[in-house]
């Protein structure tokens, strides 16, 4: 009888086990999902961030409905260089979010006249004109405007001229309104791309 009722606890003891093995794989569900999610956040709002293009302000370069992914760390140990795409607070509606192309850098004078971009800095400090060929199908720029920018502002063109609200028309941009800079298209497939600032002639 006793040998009965020792077989009867021993075969009971596979679901106590099955509890356990339950309990084990529900506490490794946790760890991973805790360890992932250490491992977004801080990817998501602190390193890279995604961005979706509304509008036609950035065309040919940036079409309506394409899918960018926002490098938000450079800018921690570097600041912004000509010709960087940056996504930023729109200066008159925080909530909203920019995409334009850095043209002017803190201390120096930007010019916008006769069609063309002119840029004044210690290294010339009778002007050049920007060439932006390399990236603009056409360089006509519109408006006649001159600033002086300060130690801690951009000025900052959308690449179609012709259909941007800019600095042209908002002024320039504080560098506290800097999300980051675009770093690569990831939408759609076939237009794949990752972005670097394009070399002038300064």
């Amino acid at each position: 009888m006793s040998l009965f009722k020792k077989q009867e606890n021993i075969e009971g003891a596979p679901p106590a086990s099955s509890s356990k093995m339950a309990l084990k794989f529900f506490l490794e569900l946790v760890q991973v999902v805790a360890i992932s999610l250490a491992i977004i956040i801080p990817v998501r709002y602190f390193l890279v961030q995604p961005f979706y293009v509304k509008g036609a302000s950035m065309e040919p370069n940036f079409f309506d409905h394409e899918y960018l992914i926002i490098d938000e760390l450079s800018y921690r140990f570097n600041q912004p260089s000509r010709g960087d795409i940056v996504v930023f607070h729109y200066p008159n509606d925080p909530k909203s979010y920019f995409i334009k192309r850095v043209v002017g850098l803190p201390g120096e004078t930007v010019e916008v006249a006769d069609g063309q971009v002119k840029i004044y800095n210690d290294k010339y400090p009778n002007g050049i004109v920007l060439d932006e060929h390399a990236y603009l199908d056409d360089v006509y720029t519109s408006q006649t405007v001159r600033v002086t920018l300060k130690a801690d502002q951009y000025y900052v063109l959308g690449d179609n001229r012709s259909s941007s609200l800019d600095s042209r028309y908002f002024g320039p941009i504080f560098d506290k309104v800097v999300v980051g800079r675009v770093w690569l298209r990831g939408w759609p497939l076939d237009s794949w791309k990752v972005f670097n600032a394009p070399t002038y002639n300064l």
